[in-house]
């Protein structure tokens, strides 16, 4: 196998299409994040920004955008925001299933979700909504569900009034699946990732199982404050497997690059690019895009089992290959 260490991977981005990068780069600052990086590609028609939370209590303050995890990229293309029929889709709906949310972990989610209705902004779901009062969905501008969760027990924080968004994490992203056992062999596998988690629901009939890459934290045990053990944490994937699913030859999820476009893919940056791309050949892997393809040499994208596209990129702190 090609020398490409996958214990330096990092799940580095996932990226959103949206209508009005002023009003979603103003959503998520107000969550926390900072824009870090914009790449402007105007003979192309499009910007990219990318946030990330970036304050001194944050996992990764100061970091290349390369070098980190739990980054969102925003994807602009112009004339969306003047263009009165214009919508993504969110990947909640049919036509476009597929993508589900992204998810911040708070440190006081009742002060947390208080705030972000405060402000104007909508919820999917309030935390005193249904049966789980444990988490909440906000709605950003393009109504992508946002899914909030407590860094500490409920039941602790009830009588907060303030919240830190410097301490919150961009915490997972979440993308259903058809076949978990293809899935997870893949993600383990392939892309090097390791299980942290599993949430079984038999009585709803759907599994969650959440990957990352563990890097210095290593693998949760469990959790000093009896949370979810991986609450702390950035850049995990979050897996949704409906049971059945696997066995419907006609089954499929959308991976939000065709129409009606909404989510784009998630990102991975690597130890050595070339090296990594000749692991994922090894493994046999199908590509949407391989590096020497079109006129971007610098990024490839592999295809996962359910045909979601995964960026490959280089981290540039550990081998400089790209000026951006």
């Amino acid at each position: 196998m090609a020398s490409s260490d996958t214990s330096k991977y990092k799940f580095n981005h996932s990226m959103l299409r949206v209508k009005d990068p002023k009003a979603s780069v103003k959503f998520y600052e107000f969550l926390g994040m900072k824009q870090i990086k914009k790449l402007e590609f105007p003979d192309n028609k499009f910007d990219l920004y990318f946030l990330a939370y970036d304050s001194a209590d944050s996992a990764s303050p100061g970091a290349h955008w390369s070098d980190r995890e739990g980054v969102i990229e925003l994807t602009h293309n112009y004339g969306t925001e003047s263009d009165p029929n214009f919508k993504v889709a969110n990947g909640n709906s049919e036509p476009g299933k597929g993508f589900g949310h992204v998810c911040i972990s708070v440190d006081n989610i009742q002060a947390a979700c208080s705030r972000i209705e405060d402000a104007g902004y909508r919820f999917q779901k309030k935390l005193t909504d249904g049966r789980m009062k444990s988490i909440a969905f906000a709605l950003d501008p393009d109504d992508y569900w946002v899914e909030i969760i407590g860094q500490n027990p409920v039941e602790e924080t009830k009588d907060f009034k303030e919240t830190n968004t410097g301490a919150y994490r961009m915490n997972h992203t979440m993308i259903r699946i058809k076949d978990h056992e293809a899935s997870l062999k893949f993600y383990q596998e392939t892309m090097g990732m390791t299980l942290m988690r599993t949430s079984e629901n038999e009585s709803a009939s759907f599994n969650l199982y959440f990957l990352g890459y563990p890097g210095e934290k290593g693998v949760p045990k469990e959790s000093a404050s009896g949370v979810n053990p991986v609450a702390d944490r950035e850049g995990l994937l979050e897996l949704t497997w409906n049971y059945g699913t696997e066995k419907d030859a006609n089954f499929k999820y959308h991976d939000g690059n065709s129409e009606p476009q909404g989510f784009g893919h998630i990102c991975v940056s690597v130890d050595d690019i070339d090296a990594a791309c000749k692991r994922f050949d090894e493994h046999k892997v199908n590509w949407k895009k391989r590096l020497t393809d079109g006129r971007m040499k610098n990024v490839a994208f592999v295809l996962d089992p359910d045909g979601y596209w995964i960026e490959v990129i280089q981290n540039e702190k550990l081998k400089r290959t790209s000026n951006w």
